[in-house]
Parts: C-alpha cells; structure tokens; sequence
C-alpha cells in the first residue's frame, strides 16, 4: 500500500485539539513545549483549552494546527513506528497545511516553521481590513465554471478569484466582499446547488494578499530549507517539489495563489498512492479525498485512540 501524508488547513481548529496526544504521549507533549518556546507564547494552554475566539484567530490558529499536526506525527513514530523517509511516497498540506508537511518531511526544523506561521498569519490578517474580504464555497460546480464566474464578477471593480479547488464539486471563493457576493448570486443562477460565505477572517489565496506574500518572501529568504525526504506536492502546481528554492517560491506563490488540492490529490493517487493519511485536527482531508479518489483508503490520526488504531493495523 503506497501512502501519502496529509496536513489540514485553518477551519480545522478546534478547542481541545492534541490535548489528548499530549497527556498520553511525552513526545506529543514536547511538540507543544518547543512551538511554545519558539513562539515566547503558552500557545499550547489556548489549544487545550481555549478561549475558541482567540484560538480562531489566525495569527494562532496557523501555528496551532500545525503543532497538532505534528504531535499526531510524532506519535505515529515513536509509538507505531511510522518512517515518513520509507513509509510515505509523498506528503502535502491544505495551504499552512503546507508547512506541516514540510516539517514532517525535514525541510523546516519545527521551531522554524511556528514561527514562519506565526508570521504568515499576521501577515495574511493585516493584509485587509476585517470586513472589506470574503471567502465564499460554491457548491455543485467545477473549477472552470467557478473560476468563469470569479471573473465576470470581477468586472465591475474588485477582486474576485478561486482560491482553493477541493474537489467533490466544491470550489472556493476569494476577493472583495461586494465581487464575491455578486458571484455567488451568478454561480446560483448558472445552476449551483449552494453558495455559502464562509466565517473566515481575510479573503485567503487572492490578490489581496500581495502584501502579505511580501512579507512571506522576506522571512522564507532568512529561513533554512532543506531538502524533504519524500517530495512535497505543492498547492499551486499540484506538483511534486523537493529542490529547496523551488519550495522557497511555491510558499511566496502559495498565499495569492490558488490552492489545487483536487489535482494535487488526482496527481498523487495517479502515481500509485492507495492511501491517505491525516495528521493532526478534524477529518476534512479524509472526506476530500474520499470524494475525489473513490477506493482510496483514509485515515485521520488526531487522538490517541487513532494511534493504538494505526499499531493495531501494522500488527504492532
């Protein structure tokens, strides 16, 4: 069974995450004490235990899933004896998922990597006023008739692009809230099932974050990249990357750039992957792939239930 290791993306927070990893792991639980070291930040009391507003932020958020991810990671290593080198043909993340997986692959060390995310959702919150973006999922149509929508709503002023293909017929939605609005109104009457505003903080993955893939550029440049041990499917080309100044720029890319996880996942089950695996917060990944790759195995590793689950598997 070739597998690939998958790291989820914001809106997969939630109040609790890892805690439980923690209390039963001491590994788990060192992931959390270095992120909250590198960060000068008890991030971990606000995942355990809240509150949800300030957690839902995403200048926390970003770091704090990654943390998750990395303790479920950890988990799977020293206790089932997982090998991302020999046991992963691949790894990938929905956008900050993306530097968890980096992490996990050896290509940022983990203190790097909170603080890179730290950085990156600041950036990413400061970038546009709160109220000014939205993000919205359109329902029932593919990425051609969505991204066709996002420019014609463009046209009369404003910034309005597909910001994340998931795949399923679920295509997302990014740029000034008066463009997107008026492209889930068009994507309604051009046979959508639904079109839905999402609670997110910032119009995500458009152009209007130029100013924080700036900022992104400037603290990649000063961070070491090395070389991942299995490559890396990148979100803007759907493409495998393991040369670190390719990675370096696909990262810069990533934050006004479109997030083609459909394709990423179609490219990976179409070089041999028959499993997925999900690291970390919520099963969202899980229910993408199982929509876009029928027959491919899922796995969602975020309790420690789910690790006995996985040892259990492996005859361990």
């Amino acid at each position: 069974m070739t597998t690939a290791l998958v790291f989820p993306g914001q809106g997969s927070q939630a109040v609790g995450m890892g805690k439980a990893l923690a209390e039963a792991f001491p590994a788990a639980r060192e992931v959390f004490a270095r992120v909250d070291a590198a960060l000068d930040q008890s991030l971990s009391k606000l995942i355990f235990d809240g509150p949800e507003a300030e957690l839902t932020l995403t200048a926390n958020a970003q770091p704090a899933l990654m943390a998750t991810s990395l303790a479920a990671l950890i988990a799977l290593e020293r206790e089932a004896g997982l090998d991302v080198a020999r046991d992963a043909a691949y790894v990938a993340g929905h956008s900050l998922g993306e530097y968890s997986a980096l992490c996990a692959a050896g290509a940022l060390t983990l203190e790097d990597t909170a603080r890179l995310l730290r950085i990156r959702g600041a950036a990413m919150q400061k970038a546009v006023p709160v109220g000014e973006g939205a993000m919205a999922a359109i329902i029932g149509l593919d990425l051609a008739a969505v991204s066709a929508i996002a420019a014609e709503a463009a046209k009369d002023g404003g910034v309005c692009q597909a910001a994340n293909d998931n795949g399923g017929g679920q295509v997302v939605i990014s740029g000034e809230k008066a463009a997107v609005e008026r492209a889930m109104e068009l994507a309604k009457a051009k046979g959508a099932k639904r079109a839905l505003l999402l609670l997110v903080s910032a119009p995500f993955h458009c152009a209007l974050m130029h100013p924080a893939a700036t900022t992104m550029a400037a603290a990649l440049a000063q961070t070491a990249i090395l070389a991942p041990k299995v490559p890396l499917v990148a979100n803007v080309s759907a493409a495998p990357l393991i040369e670190p100044e390719a990675i370096r720029a696909s990262l810069v890319a990533q934050v006004t750039g479109a997030v083609r996880w459909r394709e990423s996942v179609q490219f990976m089950t179409a070089h041999g992957v028959t499993r997925f695996i999900e690291l970390g917060a919520g099963k969202v990944l899980a229910g993408l792939v199982k929509r876009i790759a029928e027959g491919a195995a899922t796995l969602s590793i975020g309790t420690p239930a789910d690790v006995e689950a996985y040892k259990a598997a492996q005859g361990g």
